[in-house]
């Protein structure tokens, strides 16, 4: 049985909007108050463990700024909330980890196939089943895959840093309102549960219009917001509306870091808190003359193929090690991507085993 408790308020006090200097917070409350000022105001949610502190902290910021929250009585009745409240043009959130993210899927599927823009947060924890409250990335095919039915996708954004993580609220607002599509961010439990110092950018909000939104049809014909098409070639017609959309996602919204791939002769690929010690084992390694080199994938969906094509065609020698929090789900991506034109090895650990730097070190100097 997954936990469940009552959910209570955040006794840090919260930044406020425009601050310049550095508040020292936790990876869960920057994503929070990253979506408020992202302009979110409308959240519904249900208490898993490791996110907790995201329900609690917007139960006590989004009254101040105005917004809905609510604590609702399961993960099914968290997201058609949020359902109902993108298609009346709110820009809405609903965060859980692993677990309590499989039980939204068949309402995500929904979101994406009525086109409606919302974003869901999950701060992944160790599986299958209940597993425990540990970091872990082994939620990647279900968010890059779409875990629900259909023909969908969702915009995947992976942080590697509590900076990252509130900057990337905004990002993620934006392309779910550009694209009318469910963005997600994916972290782990080691990025919600850290502390770093955030500076509060002065990030710019943009507002969509939103004519399809439910907002009352006195004086115009109606608006609808569904999934649901009976006549036949109806839905292949929806569907393949939906393609040409995924299409011009994968062409211009690829988004990666990357650190000395001209001369590397391994690359390490990792993302989120994974990447965090891959960069340190980089940095490492380059100071004593190792010529290693990074990519971080930032979007997970979609996978930022277009890095790993100019290397297959540029830095031919080069060998890559893929290391993550799963037993090589992302592997795959680089796999499809690289297409045998360079040799791919892989560390993996998962369940809440996190790969050493000492461990990298160990299998790049094997290789």
């Amino acid at each position: 049985m997954k936990e469940s408790h009552k959910v209570t308020k955040s006794v840090r006090k919260p930044p406020r909007r425009g601050q310049s200097h550095k508040v020292l917070i936790t990876g869960n409350e920057a994503i929070a108050e990253g979506a408020i000022q992202a302009g979110c105001r409308f959240y519904a949610g249900y208490p898993i463990t490791p996110q907790n502190e995201i329900p609690a902290y917007m139960s006590n910021r989004m009254p101040e700024e105005g917004g809905i929250f609510i604590q609702a009585e399961s993960e099914l009745a968290a997201i058609n909330m949020v359902f109902g409240a993108a298609a009346c043009g709110a820009r809405a959130l609903t965060s859980s980890s692993s677990p309590g993210i499989s039980l939204k899927q068949e309402g995500i599927s929904y979101i994406a196939g009525a086109e409606l823009p919302a974003v869901i947060v999950n701060i992944m924890r160790g599986g299958p089943g209940l597993g425990n409250i540990w970091s872990a990335q082994s939620d990647y095919f279900q968010a890059t895959r779409s875990g629900g039915h259909g023909d969908y996708h969702c915009i995947v954004l992976a942080p590697s840093s509590i900076q990252e993580a509130y900057d990337l609220m905004f990002v993620a607002f934006d392309l779910a309102d550009k694209y009318r599509n469910p963005a997600m961010i994916l972290g782990d439990g080691m990025l919600g549960q850290m502390m770093e110092p955030l500076v509060m950018n002065k990030n710019k909000v943009i507002n969509y219009k939103k004519p399809w939104a439910l907002t009352g049809c006195k004086g115009r014909k109606p608006h609808i917001a569904k999934s649901f098409y009976m006549a036949m070639g109806d839905l292949e017609k929806s569907n393949l509306r939906l393609q040409k959309k995924y299409k011009t996602i994968q062409q211009k919204e690829q988004r990666y870091e990357s650190l000395f791939l001209d001369d590397a002769k391994i690359i390490l690929v990792a993302y989120g808190s994974m990447a965090r010690i891959a960069k340190g084992v980089v940095h490492k390694l380059r100071e004593s003359g190792e010529r290693l080199g990074l990519i971080r994938p930032i979007t997970l969906w979609p996978f930022p193929k277009d890095v790993f094509l100019k290397l297959s065609g540029k830095n031919k020698k080069a060998k890559i090690l893929v290391v993550e929090m799963s037993y090589g789900q992302m592997l795959e991506d680089v796999k499809l991507v690289i297409d045998c034109k360079l040799p791919i090895q892989f560390l993996g650990r998962a369940g809440g085993g996190i790969p050493s730097e000492k461990e990298i070190i160990s299998v790049t100097r094997r290789m």
